[in-house]
Parts: structure tokens; C-alpha cells; sequence
């Protein structure tokens, strides 16, 4: 906490003297655009803080990325809603001759929020004042490739549809950086339907997981890709040869270890795992699938996540019969999902229970098809052993051997067995785990799969 607050104090600091640049700026713009008298002929005129030496993170976001006096005050203008609002209070200002506000100066006003809101408008008159030339060419901050929009930084919220400019959009910066900015602790992206992914990780290690020998020597040449896969791109020159990024298809059984297989390939390798909760993805506003997912990836491109979509088969399954305009717009979603991870520069886990519900055409797609089957008995052997607590005891009849021979269930099954027999030693008031709460606790496994009624 302590750290933190030295970083809000030090961007406090920073930030108080980019607004006093900003000051200068707005005010050299107007009294150039009424023709008054300033002190400086162009805005350009007006240099910015030099603050190579300071800590804040603001100074390390203008070390990294070295913007430009253009999008340095295009991200002070996306802030001073958050720090001083009244700054932009000057732009209520009316024009006298038509009794309305100046359609030069964008902006917008919102719900409770009664300050201005800047637009694309709004900058694109600090910054050009009309000139035709710098306003064409100042688009480019709000192309796909420019970095605003590529690491999820700053965007032009759309405004309406039907024929309104693009620059009528309030000029948006994403929580994660005006936190970032601000009080110095970068949020994650908040888990919704506007953001259909969500972190997840593991406590375990590898050892903890029990896979047979080709599905581990499939993940180890997952890994070897994350870890020299820039270097085969671009060290050998097989960026034109070959695509980027890599694409695995899980498949097997619920609880046979896909999940945490991919949250236990982001901890070795340094990258956070986030799962996209494709039930969220399909929207049934048409545009809505599209739009979510890209932020999803654009996060996840330049941030170095590994995407883990659960239930593939849900989106990746057969291609319906175009028979409504329905079906159409759900083809198109699948045709936009196939074209991102195939575009893709980091790594894509598609999982499913059944192999045989992912359609053909998706599969020769794919670097790697790993089966992650029921685990044999031996391997239940190990998965028992591993899942008791140290803190626990089993009664002398039980034998885990037994038990792993007789009883064919996945790791998550067994999981959830000794999860019900333990609570059961709790609930007598011990620690010695039973061989009939074990039993019971896979009777109960046994009915959720429809094996025992």
C-alpha cells in the first residue's frame, strides 16, 4: 500500500505539471482561433515537462512509448475529466451568433456527469483548429495499428450509428490505464459482457498434474514455441513461412486436467491465462460478439496472454445451415473468431469435451491436438495419493489401490470424492478419512455422470 502511494504522490506530481502545459496549450489554441493576442505564435511552440528523471508512471509511459506532443495531449485531454474537470469548462462557451454551442469544440455532456466530455472533435480542434491537411492526417492516432488502440490505451468510444463522424466519439481511456495514471496500480479488465474474460491461474505445479507421456511432450513443445517462437520468426527469418502464434485444441472429459494444464502453462511461463466465457460472447445484438472479442484480443496481444476458450464446441462446433438471417449473423461470428486466432500472435487453447462436435475444418488449423483421456488406473493411484491432505489419516481399510482400480473417474472426479470424504472426518470431529466416506463421496460422482442411479 505504502508503494502505491508513493506512485500516486509521484504521478500527482507529474501530472500537476502537465496540466500546466495544458493550460498554455488550450489557452494559445483559443486566443489563435478568435485572433487575439498570445504569447506564442503556434501551440507547437509550447514545450512539454522534460521528465526523463522522475519514477512516476506516467514518466515511464512517456519513456516506453515516446508519443508524439499530438498524442501526449490527446491522453491529457482523455484525463482532465478524471483530475479537472472544469478545465474544459471554456468550451460551454456559446457562439453568439447562432446562440449555440461551437460545433468546432465537440464535446458532449453525460448522465450525472454535467462537466464536458471531449470528443474526437475536441482534439482535432486543439490540435488543428481547421486546418484540413492536420486534421486528415491527425486520424492516425485512432487507426488500428497506431498503439492507443493496439495495447487497449485510448480509443474513440462509437457514437451512434447512421451517419455520425466517427469524431463525434468521446475520447475514451481504458480503466486500466487511468488507474495506471493515477493512483498507480494497473486494474485488470473487469470480467462482463463487455469484457467476456476472465483471469483464472492455479496454486499447483506440474508435479501435482498426472497426464500420460504424449500429452506432456505436446505441452513441452507448447512451451519450447512461447519460448523461442520470436526467435524462429524473426532471428531466422520464418516470419513470411510460417503463421504466428500458436493453436492448441484440448480435448477429453470434464475434470481430466484441460484447464489447469492451461493455467499451469501460463505459470511456467510467465503469462496470465484468461478464459473466454463464450456463453457471454454470442450477443444477440449483431455487431456486439465482434467488438467484445476484439478488446479481448487486442488486451491479449499486447499484454502476452495465453486465451483459453472453454466449451470450443459451443461457437467451433458444426457450421449451421444458413436458413435465417440468425444463422447468418452466427456464422459470421464464428467465420470472425476463426480469422482473429488465426491472425493471432500469441497462444490460443480451444477446449472441448468431444473432439467428434469440432467441425473438420477447424481442426487442420490447429499446431497441436492434445487428448487429455480418463486417466488409467495407475495414474488414479497417483491422483488419490496426491489429492489426501498430509493433515489427514485413512482408516486402516482403506487401500487406495483398490479403490483407483475399481473406480474409473477423472481427476476432477476424484478430486471432488476426497473433497466429500474429508469434510466428512471434519464433520466427526477427527481427521481420518473413511473408506465408506470415500465410497459415498464417489457414489455421488458416479450419479452426476448418469453411471449409478
Amino acid at each position: 500500500m505504502e508503494e502505491i502511494n508513493k506512485m500516486a504522490l509521484a504521478n500527482a506530481r507529474d501530472l500537476g505539471r502537465e496540466l500546466q502545459w495544458f493550460r498554455q496549450v488550450l489557452d494559445t489554441r483559443l486566443k489563435l482561433y478568435f485572433g487575439q493576442e498570445a504569447e506564442f505564435a503556434d501551440i507547437y511552440d509550447i514545450a512539454p515537462p522534460a521528465l526523463a528523471d522522475s519514477a512516476s508512471n506516467w514518466a515511464a509511459f512517456l519513456d516506453k512509448y515516446q508519443p508524439g506532443v499530438e498524442e501526449r495531449l490527446a491522453l491529457l485531454l482523455s484525463l482532465i475529466p478524471h483530475m479537472e474537470p472544469r478545465l474544459l469548462d471554456v468550451f460551454f462557451t456559446k457562439n453568439a451568433q447562432y446562440d449555440r454551442p461551437f460545433t468546432e469544440f465537440g464535446g458532449r455532456s453525460e448522465g450525472p456527469h454535467k462537466g464536458f466530455l471531449p470528443t474526437g472533435e475536441t482534439l482535432l480542434f486543439l490540435l488543428a483548429a481547421g486546418r484540413l491537411e492536420q486534421r486528415f492526417a491527425l486520424m492516425r492516432l485512432f487507426q488500428p495499428d497506431h498503439y492507443f488502440i493496439r495495447d487497449n490505451i485510448l480509443s474513440l468510444e462509437r457514437a451512434q450509428p447512421g451517419g455520425v463522424p466517427p469524431t463525434a466519439g468521446t475520447l475514451s481511456l481504458s480503466e486500466e490505464y487511468l488507474a495506471y495514471f493515477t493512483h498507480g496500480e494497473a486494474l485488470k479488465p473487469v470480467f462482463g459482457k463487455d469484457f467476456p474474460a476472465e483471469a483464472i491461474s492455479t496454486p499447483l505445479e506440474w508435479a501435482d498434474l498426472v497426464l500420460n507421456n504424449q500429452a506432456r511432450r505436446q505441452i513441452r513443445e507448447m512451451e519450447t514455441w512461447i519460448e523461442h517462437g520470436d526467435t524462429l520468426l524473426n532471428g531466422w527469418g520464418m516470419a513470411g513461412r510460417i503463421r504466428p502464434g500458436f493453436r492448441a485444441l484440448f480435448y477429453g472429459k470434464p475434470g481430466t486436467g484441460k484447464t489447469m494444464t492451461a493455467c499451469l502453462l501460463g505459470k511456467a511461463t510467465g503469462r496470465e491465462v484468461y478464459r473466454i466465457d463464450l456463453s457471454m460472447v454470442v450477443s444477440k445484438y449483431i455487431g456486439e460478439t465482434e467488438k467484445n472479442l476484439a478488446k479481448v484480443f487486442r488486451q491479449a496481444e499486447s499484454k502476452g496472454w495465453i486465451l483459453f476458450f472453454d466449451e470450443a464446441d459451443a461457437l467451433f462446433g458444426k457450421r449451421t445451415e444458413t436458413r435465417s438471417a440468425h444463422d447468418r449473423y452466427a456464422n459470421q461470428e464464428v467465420a470472425y473468431l476463426l480469422q482473429r486466432i488465426e491472425s493471432f500472435d500469441g497462444i490460443v487453447i480451444l477446449a472441448t469435451n468431444f473432439r467428434e462436435n469440432v467441425d473438420e475444418a477447424f481442426t487442420r488449423r490447429f499446431e497441436a491436438i492434445i487428448e487429455f483421456p480418463v486417466p488409467g488406473a495407475e495414474q488414479r493411484l497417483r491422483i488419490w495419493q496426491q489429492a489426501i491432505s498430509p493433515q489427514a489419516e485413512l482408516a486402516p481399510e482403506v487401500d487406495l489401490s483398490e479403490i483407483a482400480r475399481r473406480y474409473e473417474l477423472t481427476g476432477g472426479a476424484i478430486m471432488n470424492a476426497v473433497r466429500y470424504a474429508s469434510l466428512e472426518a471434519l464433520r466427526q470431529g477427527g481427521n481420518v478419512i473413511t473408506l465408506a466416506g470415500i465410497q459415498q463421496g464417489v457414489r455421488r460422482e458416479l450419479v452426476k455422470e448418469g453411471r449409478v442411479v
